[in-house]
């Protein structure tokens, strides 16, 4: 469930200059920010180096960088404080998707369109934050509502609402294969909704109402079963 990350050093070293954009960069930022979605388990031995990969994309404009705490690694003897089953389901669905033989732990997502492990996620990252996204689904909040507009894909698109605390978290982990290490998290999902199904046209979904304060809302737009973000609004 883990992948090898030996080369993550260098590999992390190459990639802090993609933190410091300069401004003429932040000014060409796409239309629809690029999502990176990482799946992450404190325990597992892999993933702290993952979070921090995660925690410097936080710095740029047109990055959404989530935590998705996975509760497949439980069974070592340390109980992740984060996870929750509907979020090895999406990753699940990403399996799926991107053809892989197992989930595993950490994995980084970006904009549903590609996939990498730990060890090669710089270059990954560095590669798909290059391109420049339009949103194809309108996506608008109004209030408490959620205004959609646009052209479905064949098939339709789900609407997914993503709560977060954007509070950096520092959890001490007292077994398992990070024993005795404090691991510092970002942007940790504590919700994660789908909505509904969306066949096109313009219409206006009420937006569940918060059950734990502080936390960020975004919707998402995204092909069923694991496809590509078609649009986001915060």
């Amino acid at each position: 469930m883990t992948r090898s990350i030996r080369t993550l050093g260098a590999a992390f070293s190459a990639l802090i200059g993609l933190y410091a954009l300069p401004d003429a960069a932040m000014a060409r930022a796409p239309a629809q920010p690029h999502l990176v979605e990482l799946f992450t388990a404190q325990g597992c031995a892999g993933c702290p180096e993952a979070d921090q990969i995660l925690k410097g994309l936080t710095t740029r404009k047109d990055v959404i960088a989530l935590t998705f705490a996975v509760d497949y690694w439980d069974y070592l003897g340390w109980k992740d404080s984060f996870a929750k089953p509907e979020f090895t389901t999406r990753q699940a669905a990403y399996k799926t998707r991107f053809r892989l033989r197992e989930i595993y732990t950490p994995e980084f997502v970006i904009d549903g369109r590609s996939e990498a492990a730990a060890a090669t996620a710089p270059a990954a990252l560095e590669t798909a934050l290059k391109a420049r996204l339009k949103p194809s689904v309108h996506l608008r909040r109004q209030g408490a509502q959620l205004v959609v507009s646009g052209t479905a894909p064949a098939g339709g698109a789900d609407l997914w609402l993503v709560r977060y605390d954007p509070k950096p978290h520092d959890v001490t982990v007292a077994a398992g294969e990070n024993r005795g290490k404090t691991l510092n998290e970002v942007n940790v999902v504590r919700e994660l909704k789908r909505l509904t199904h969306w066949k096109g046209g313009a219409r206006h979904i009420a937006l569940p109402a918060e059950t734990e304060p502080g936390l960020t809302t975004l919707i998402l737009a995204q092909t069923p079963h694991g496809g590509e973000i078609l649009g986001i609004a915060r």
